[in-house]
């Protein structure tokens, strides 16, 4: 007998696994259209059940094709399922590459289920004394229970063993079989007894027995008193075949004929190559770099797909010397900054690494100044001799996030020109949503080469060191790397690039010259007003108290407004108003759009939402701005994202200029506080509904580009169409109706969004969407076109050629495919308008360079271009700029540029 103190067996009901994480999971889905959503949540699964029984016995099961027993049994076994999805199959192999490379034990018998062959081993173990752990979310596995045998699930965390079989059945495991028998089960279409519930089979088994009883004692069923007990016997009787035919499918067969014995199924060793190529051709990153950083086998014996043994570390004037030459004769080579900060206005240059080939990189240290650090060749003396070369526009240069690096030579009096490629700015063009653009994330995707990361270098946290801390042996194979894989993926990515329609376009005449453009409007920076801020900080902090006492008086008690458990209670439980929505795990939702919702009826959440958009205001804005001035500049230095969104648009961090609000009073407040400096103003450049000229332009509605051509309202014009009135007796609730209506189509809002948005029946608001179609076929028409190519291509593209990828757009799950298709037709106007954006900034800045004026662009948010210039130039400056912006693109429709100025930001908007 086995002794039970060993570790117990782990049989995966893998085929259950794979359906569950297939659809309880976002989808996943490579670059070349694999989908792997399901094979991920799948791995996940079993590496998360190998943590928690470390060094245990596994079985991997999955149900094998073809049809079972249980088919020539019952011509209906499951038949009401639909087939597998075509991108669920898809998976299937690629999941079963993966168990059998990890090392494990994969059984799949045909003419039974997975169910069947985890019944035998785990029956076949108990009977031996070995603990069994069935790691399942099938209910049909509960009689598979007993002392030796649990069931654990995965992806909720639960366990059942036999007490817990009773208290979540009100049954025991051996009567599990007789439950299902009776009650039926509609995932399998095992048909059961009709007439009978889950209660009543609960009520008979738990009075009786099972099956062989009830028959036995039908006389006694009315006796039991149960709700519908008189009329039970007789439906037992009529339905008897048919019960133990459902008896015979429910339950699981515990003596198949297997090839392998519960105690052969010991993990094997992994095939570490093969994984890492299946994790690559999966885009898997993350379990790649569990794989290379793996702490089971030591560094040395750590498989990497580039040789990094040959990078060299220059301390000495002559292979200084040797390697500028080298530089000087190369036509192009990558480069790349080792600093103190990621703060472009205060990182030291500590360090420049070049390569030339691949595998021919080094790395000169400068400023390491840790104690015992060894000479370095003089800094200075090293940055004139290389100044002339990096600010040769004939030598190419090849980097990754060069606008950092750009900035950071230009605190040294080096103005870096002759970028020829930027690797973050290839992988983004090539495609915006397939990864992350950071260098290990491409490094893994595209190489197959998990990098040496920061972190391995300098530790994390409070105690992680900065660059100069670092030891130069140390620091010198990584910076060296870094230039080698920079090198490396231009190689790998400029072809793919050149290779996909306009893409190459898209990166020579927008991303890569704007990268310069952007390092000099972040480096300028702008003003901001700190006294301002900090009083208006105050009054809101004033006013955050103010309403926390206006809570806790319609709630009738103090509580935490920012914890969502604490506010479902009182508004669902105390206060018993309507669930909208639910989370994940079934709790009542209190998430912002929720709120806003039962803002329109109720008072509380009115107030709640009230506090939190002024608390965000004050902790993203009021409060941190101020701490951002630079020292130096007394200016705010925002940085400005080419790689973030998906669609083309920029984003800024530190601060984030996207998100602080337009209309609202506290928002204009905020943009009072961006300010000019003593005789300058600030001027705002503004599109005028661009998006609704480039629907125009993309759908060819005459409609539309008559409205637009005439310089009509356009949401006048609408609001005429859709209600049948003429312009001049359109009301304003009309015409925001129809605001709602144009910029909602466009964002594809369905009729239940605008009836939300409107406070509108559902009918109303279809009745509205109808007759907008009606009067702008052209516009449907684009729509349907449009879903339909992105279905076929599985991607949209911008009218300046660029691309966004729609992984999800032939999904099989409503929602998902919905999602898509909204993305679709919304993308090429969004992405369009960011594409102009781009090319109006590189024509302003050019125009600006040969204009004279005192001005410059310190800010992009949205559609509108912020400077600042000489009070005295102001009206140079916007008869220059207002046909630059609108003649960056040519439509069908004309782009209207206003532009104003004033002291501050919202002056001038």
């Amino acid at each position: 007998m086995t002794d039970t103190a060993a570790k117990p067996l782990l049989l995966v009901d893998a085929s259950s696994y794979l359906y569950r994480a297939y659809h309880a999971l976002p989808p996943l889905m490579t670059s070349s259209g694999q989908p792997t959503g399901a094979i991920k949540g799948v791995l996940n699964m079993i590496r998360s059940l190998m943590n928690s029984y470390p060094d245990s016995p596994i079985g991997i099961v999955f149900d094998a094709k073809g049809p079972t027993f249980r088919d020539e049994l019952f011509a209906e076994y499951k038949s009401h399922r639909p087939p597998m999805p075509d991108d669920l199959r898809q998976q299937i192999e690629p999941l079963h590459a993966c168990v059998r490379a990890l090392g494990l034990p994969l059984l799949a018998v045909e003419g039974v289920e997975a169910d069947d062959v985890i019944g035998t081993l785990a029956r076949k173990a108990a009977d031996e004394g070995q603990e069994v752990i069935i790691s399942t979310g099938d209910k049909d596995m509960a009689q598979l229970v007993c002392p030796y045998v649990t069931l654990v699930n995965t992806m909720t965390g639960s366990q059942l063993d036999v007490e817990g079989v009773k208290k979540k059945f009100g049954i025991g495991p051996e009567l599990i079989i007789d439950f299902l028998a009776l009650m039926g089960d509609k995932s399998d279409n095992i048909p059961g007894v009709p007439g009978i519930g889950e209660k009543t089979a609960q009520a008979l088994l738990q009075g009786i027995g099972g099956l062989d009883e009830l028959y036995a004692h039908l006389g006694a069923i009315p006796e039991l008193g149960f709700r519908g007990a008189k009329s039970t016997p007789k439906k037992l009787e009529e339905h008897k075949e048919q019960a133990y035919l459902s008896y015979q499918l429910a339950t699981i067969k515990t003596d198949c004929d297997l090839e392998l014995r519960y105690d052969q199924l010991q993990p094997g060793e992994a095939d570490n190559q093969q994984l890492r190529e299946l994790y690559t051709r999966l885009e898997f990153n993350s379990l790649l770099k569990q794989l290379d950083t793996s702490d089971e086998a030591p560094a040395s014996e750590q498989q990497t797909a580039i040789d990094t043994s040959h990078y060299e570390i220059i301390t000495t004037e002559a292979a200084w010397k040797t390697w500028l030459d080298k530089l000087q004769k190369a036509d192009v080579f990558a480069v790349d900054t080792e600093t103190t900060s990621l703060n472009y206005m205060e990182a030291e240059l500590v360090g420049l690494s070049f390569a030339i080939e691949p595998g021919e990189a080094a790395y000169l240290p400068l400023a390491h100044d840790y104690p015992g650090a060894p000479d370095q060749l003089d800094r200075d003396q090293v940055l004139a001799a290389i100044k002339p070369l990096l600010e040769d526009p004939a030598k190419g240069k090849i980097g990754q996030n060069l606008k950092y690096d750009l900035s950071v030579l230009a605190r040294y009096d080096i103005q870096l020109q002759g970028i020829a490629a930027d690797t973050l700015l290839e992988s983004y063009v090539l495609n915006s949503t397939a990864t992350r653009h950071d260098m290990d994330s491409l490094a893994l995707k595209y190489l197959g080469h998990q990098t040496i990361t920061f972190e391995d270098l300098a530790g994390k946290g409070k105690k992680q060191l900065t660059f100069n801390q670092i030891e130069i042996d140390k620091a010198g194979p990584y910076a060296a790397e870094d230039a080698d894989i920079t090198l490396r993926l231009h190689q790998t990515l400029a072809p793919q690039v050149r290779e996909e329609g306009r893409l190459q376009e898209v990166l020579e005449k927008l991303e890569l010259p704007l990268v310069p453009l952007l390092s000099k409007i972040e480096r300028k920076g702008v003003k901001i007003d700190v006294p301002h801020l900090q009083q208006h900080s105050q009054e809101m902090a004033q006013r955050i108290l103010e309403l926390e006492e206006e809570a806790y008086s319609l709630a009738g008690r103090s509580f935490n407004l920012g914890s969502p458990k604490q506010l479902a209670e009182i508004l669902f439980q105390e206060q018993q108003l309507p669930v909208k929505k639910k989370t994940p795990k079934g709790a009542p939702s209190t998430a912002e759009a929720v709120l806003e919702e039962l803002a329109l009826d109720y008072p509380l959440p009115k107030i709640i939402m009230q506090h939190r958009g002024l608390s965000k205001l004050k902790n993203t804005y009021t409060d941190k701005l101020p701490q951002l001035v630079n020292s130096h500049t007394g200016r705010v230095h925002t940085s400005y994202h080419q790689a973030v969104t998906a669609t083309g648009r920029l984003s800024s961090s530190d601060p984030n200029l996207q998100n602080i609000p337009i209309r609202s009073e506290q928002g204009r407040r905020i943009r009072q506080a961006f300010i000019a400096e003593p005789g300058y103003k600030l001027v705002a450049a503004d599109y005028s509904q661009i998006e609704l000229r480039i629907m125009a332009h993309l759908s060819g509605d005459q409609g539309l580009l008559k409205a637009f051509a005439e310089d009509q309202d356009i949401h006048l014009a609408t609001a005429a169409e859709v209600f049948g009135t003429p312009p001049d007796r359109i009301t304003p609730d009309q015409r925001r109706s129809a605001k709602a209506i144009n910029f909602g189509l466009i964002y594809g809002m369905s009729a239940f969004g605008l009836a939300r948005q409107l406070h509108l029946e559902r009918g109303q608001a279809q009745t509205y969407i109808d007759r907008y179609f009606d009067r702008y076929p052209g516009v449907l028409r684009y729509m349907d076109t449009t879903r339909e190519t992105a279905a076929e291509k599985g991607y949209v593209e911008t009218l300046f050629g660029r691309r966004l990828y729609l992984p999800e757009i032939n999904s099989r799950n409503y929602n998902q495919r919905q999602g898509a298709e909204r993305t679709a037709i919304n993308a090429p106007m969004q992405g369009t308008a960011a594409d102009i954006m781009k090319a109006a900034m590189l024509k302003v800045s050019s125009w600006l360079d040969e204009s004279g004026l005192d001005a410059a662009i310190i800010m992009q948010v949205h559609d509108e271009l912020v400077f600042e210039v000489r009070e005295d130039q102001v009206e140079k400056l916007i008869a220059g700029i207002k046909p630059c912006m609108e003649e960056a693109a040519s439509l069908e429709v004309p782009l209207i540029v206003e532009a104003a100025s004033g002291d501050n930001w919202e002056e001038a908007h």
